[in-house]
């Protein structure tokens, strides 16, 4: 390990919160424009002609590059040889050309196929793609930086923070994007507000990029030697850990849990719970912002007394009660749907406030940057298959008539989702019992 032979840059309180601060900014503009569609999925089906099925493959594509193609995990083995400052702007690029391929795609009007998808289809794809590699590079050079900068201090905390921070963006698009397509005239218009913000947030990672360099600059090293530079091997020594495996399991089913749900939330309560088109993403929205108080306090709890697999699973059962509760023919009212929403952001918040801190306790520094990418691999995998599943699943079987119009019935896909929860909860109890037996110390406090 690195000793310090004076106090750093990281250990003033002022800049790492200020770190904290910006590098999460960067992170809310692109979940802004991560979830930017999902509100729109009843209008694309009647303004532009998607079904569920094609708005199922375009939200697959998430996965087209980060998945089938690897290019995630090369991402973190890029952030381990490259340092987050360039890893960090070269996703930020990524992002912003992502999003303004997405942004064509629906603003122009196109004939024909491509691949055998509808040619608008196929290039919002592409940009989704493209984009989705940029912000899950993002995702795990944040995840290093916050690492790096907290390491001994609020740790939790500040990363629980940072999710928040990330996910009032997620919030917004779900209450703003209906409203600002309907104000403007154009499903585009919240899209290209989006583009803006990443520009905006490429800035905000510039900044984090000169406090960095200040932190390499403060630090003066005691002894001569310094921490193993990662090699390709050393992929090896993080497959054959069973404690990342758990956590990469538990990553992929809570996360198919919830955020493909999200992407079919606002359909769900146009429905199933009868809420106006205008004002449907307002519920969904209600996760999100329950996330950004919760999520800090959850981190807050496990820096200071622990136990960390504890709360993963309570966050887990919680998910599998909530799903059932949404997919039971009961109470088919818009302040019951609210209700399911609050619990299922108590349960958003606990199982990553204490899952993400986690895996520097199972994991070395060095090797981090490539163990977050396969953590966030695997879980792309349920990003991108779940999305298409549901939509599959609604075109062939949820399609009811109700007063002569067409409507889906959620219940099925509600059902699927309550089966990822089971297992989460099932890989949440063998990720605790593991602890126990490894002595990786998640059910230990992080503050030193």
């Amino acid at each position: 390990m690195i000793e310090t032979l004076r106090k750093t840059l990281r250990d003033s309180k002022a800049a790492r919160w200020t770190v904290l601060i910006v590098v999460a900014f960067t992170m809310f503009c692109g979940y802004f424009i991560t979830d930017v569609m999902a509100p729109l999925m009843d209008l694309l089906k009647d303004e532009l002609g998607w079904t569920a099925t094609e708005y199922g493959i375009f939200n697959m594509a998430y996965g087209w590059l980060n998945v089938f193609l690897f290019m995630l995990i090369i991402g973190g083995m890029i952030l381990d040889k490259l340092g987050a400052r360039r890893t960090g702007i070269g996703a930020c690029l990524l992002m912003i050309i992502g999003c303004g391929l997405k942004y064509y795609a629906v603003s122009q009007v196109f004939v024909g196929e491509i691949f055998g998808l509808r040619t608008q289809v196929f290039y919002a794809c592409i940009g989704f793609a493209v984009f989705a590699l940029g912000i899950e590079m993002a995702g795990i050079t944040v995840t290093k930086v916050i690492a790096r900068w907290f390491k001994g201090y609020e740790m939790a905390l500040a990363m629980g923070i940072q999710v928040a921070i990330a996910r009032l963006g997620t919030a917004l698009a779900m209450s703003t994007t209906i409203p600002l397509a309907k104000h403007f005239g154009e499903l585009s218009a919240p899209i290209l507000l989006g583009l803006g913000a990443l520009c905006i947030g490429l800035i905000a990672f510039l900044v984090f990029c000169v406090m960095d360099r200040r932190l390499d600059a403060s630090e003066v090293r005691i002894k001569e030697e310094k921490e193993e530079p990662f090699k390709i091997k050393d992929i090896l020594s993080v497959i054959n850990n069973k404690g990342f495996w758990l956590i990469a399991l538990l990553c992929v089913l809570f996360y198919s849990a919830v955020f493909p749900f999200l992407k079919y939330a606002t359909s769900l309560m146009i429905n199933k719970y009868g809420v106006a088109p205008e004002l449907a993403g307002n519920i969904p929205a209600i996760l999100p912002f329950g996330t950004i108080l919760l999520t800090p306090l959850f981190g807050g709890i496990y820096d200071k007394i622990g136990k960390g697999s504890t709360i993963m699973v309570i966050g887990a059962g919680m998910l599998v009660v909530i799903h059932a509760l949404f997919a039971a023919p009961i109470l088919n009212v818009w302040w019951f749907a609210a209700f399911l929403m609050i619990l299922l952001g108590v349960a958003f918040s606990l199982v990553p406030s204490a899952m993400w801190p986690s895996v520097p306790k199972i994991i070395p520094q060095n090797k981090l940057g490539t163990a977050y990418s396969l953590i966030f691999w695997v879980q792309n995998i349920g990003l991108s298959l779940v999305p298409l599943l549901i939509g599959t699943v609604l075109d062939k079987y949820c399609i009811v008539i109700e007063n002569g119009a067409e409507k889906y019935n959620y219940t099925l896909p509600m059902i699927i989702f309550t089966c990822f929860g089971l297992l989460a909860v099932w890989v949440a109890l063998l990720l605790k019992s593991e602890d126990r037996k490894k002595g990786y110390g998640l059910e230990k406090p992080n503050l030193k």
